[in-house]
């Protein structure tokens, strides 16, 4: 496992154990209205749907020898360090991974009182001249990974950067779109989309639900329209803008 995300690990409440070792089931720790919402992404599908992605990502930058996979917190950078795990299990190299903060570059930060910074670790490798390739959950609207440029920016000068989300639910309001997909998963904003992962949650698994308090007629980034913290649901979709 790498050293940065026993560290992200470590930073979690409770420690970097699973949630699931004092022997409650995962169903216990679910978020409140989980139980209303329809599985369509089981845990073998996306560990498929990983491998896949990590042999596109060897595939198209011939070997992974000079990219590092970024994950944006929360659940992008354990999806990160699985992709990593992956890739070098084929190639046999270390691919670097890490996790990259973009708190300070979202465009709703007036919206919303102070939050707390996240965690950026960058591969001691750094950035510059490389092919950087960002990892989420969930892609959106395309706020996050837009925020999420704007604070790779900031540490270094990548030769390329790409674009890995497990799922893609739709309803882009920036031109940005992935190069890598694990499921394209139709939604209306009106709909739910909560990713679990068992480092966070203690099971892999894709939620897909109606959200009640969902304000008619507004759309994402629209004034009135609830923002997400980073890592956090957002009110019509997953935990990524």
């Amino acid at each position: 496992m790498h050293a940065a995300y026993q560290e992200d690990r470590g930073r979690r409440p409770g420690g970097g154990g699973n949630p699931r070792a004092a022997g409650g089931e995962a169903a216990e720790d679910r978020a409140p209205g989980d139980e209303d919402r329809t599985s369509v992404f089981k845990a073998a599908e996306i560990s498929r749907a990983l491998s896949r992605i990590a042999h596109e990502i060897l595939e198209r930058t011939s070997g992974a020898g000079d990219v590092v996979l970024l994950g944006i917190p929360t659940r992008g950078v354990p999806l990160a360090h699985r992709l990593a795990a992956r890739m070098e299990k084929v190639e046999g190299n270390q691919v670097p991974a890490g996790s990259l903060d973009i708190t300070m570059h979202r465009d709703d930060l007036r919206l919303r009182p102070a939050r707390a910074l996240g965690h950026t670790a960058v591969p001691a490798t750094g950035i510059d001249g490389k092919i950087v390739v960002l990892v989420d959950d969930v892609l959106y609207s395309g706020r996050t990974v837009r925020a999420a440029l704007d604070a790779l920016n900031d540490i270094g000068r990548p030769r390329a950067v790409q674009l890995a989300v497990l799922v893609d639910r739709g309803h882009r309001e920036l031109p940005i779109r992935p190069d890598y997909v694990g499921k394209n998963l139709p939604t209306s904003h009106r709909e739910v989309v909560r990713v679990l992962l068992t480092e966070v949650d203690g099971e892999d698994a894709v939620l897909l639900g109606e959200n009640p308090g969902f304000p008619g007629g507004l759309r994402p980034g629209q004034p009135g329209r609830r923002q997400p913290g980073p890592g956090q649901p957002e009110p019509g979709g997953g935990a990524s803008q």
